[in-house]
């Protein structure tokens, strides 16, 4: 199983814990535009990182997150400098209420559009498309995702799905039942990110505990997970590396 990492904030003090990382993991990297995520791993000189994802982040005010609640000048940006390029991507699906509510006033209209701009995008590019999304919740909440644009049921992306417990209480069993679901719509396309060990955008996401993530980790593995992704690469202190190491 690989265990791979996030890294929302890219700075010098977040990019040395890579220092500790040992084993072959990818990292996904926050940036506003394919030349400043170049910018950004061109200055990292780790053998152990043995692929880099462009995790592409919009302003707050346009919404942060990739949705067709968007700006959609923002989407067509992000999607331009992508056109006719091959580095692998990551698309964080996720609604941008918490960063400017009144996008979902005025792209309203552009909803469709967007949703389309998301998808084509998906289906066309050259390189590489994984899809961070909200935690799975049954087939009936998941048609709900694929309507608001949070899902797409396509074989052209890996799918990583956030099951952070520092941040929801999962059940185990019903967790357990959501990733073999995933895995046999998925197959190794199908990933799972485990969380947060270091708070995110939001300032003030609760800290998951060593003993939760082993137990996270050994549950992925059972079932038979390809990779996990930790949140984020920023928070990876003693008591975590212990944990990691003994899954790879």
């Amino acid at each position: 199983m690989d265990i791979s990492f996030f890294e929302e904030f890219p700075t010098l003090q977040n990019l040395d814990k890579l220092r500790v990382v040992s084993w072959p993991a990818k990292l996904y990297v926050a940036a506003k535009s394919v030349q400043e995520f170049k910018e950004i791993t061109s200055k990292i000189k780790r053998s152990t990182v043995k692929e880099y994802i462009y995790w592409p982040i919009l302003e707050n005010e346009e919404g942060y997150w990739i949705s067709p609640f968007s700006e959609q000048n923002a989407l067509l940006r992000i999607f331009s400098e992508l056109k006719g390029k091959d580095i692998p991507v990551m698309l964080d699906l996720e609604l941008p209420t918490t960063k400017n509510i009144f996008l979902y006033v005025t792209e309203f209209f552009h909803f469709q559009k967007n949703k389309k701009l998301i998808r084509d995008f998906i289906e066309n590019y050259n390189g590489e498309v994984y899809l961070a999304e909200y935690y799975p919740e049954g087939k009936t909440s998941e048609k709900i995702l694929q309507f608001l644009g949070l899902h797409y049921l396509t074989k052209n992306a890996k799918i990583i799905k956030m099951m952070y417990h520092s941040l929801h209480n999962f059940h185990e069993e019903k967790m357990r039942t959501e990733i073999q679901r995933g895995i046999k719509e998925f197959g190794q396309n199908f990933l799972l990110a485990f969380g947060t060990i270091a708070v995110g955008i939001g300032g003030n996401e609760p800290l998951l505990t060593a003993t939760q993530l082993k137990k996270d980790l050994e549950l992925a593995e059972k079932i038979g997970i390809t990779e996990v992704v930790i949140f984020r690469l920023g928070g990876l202190n003693q008591k975590y590396q212990d944990v990691l190491k003994e899954f790879v």
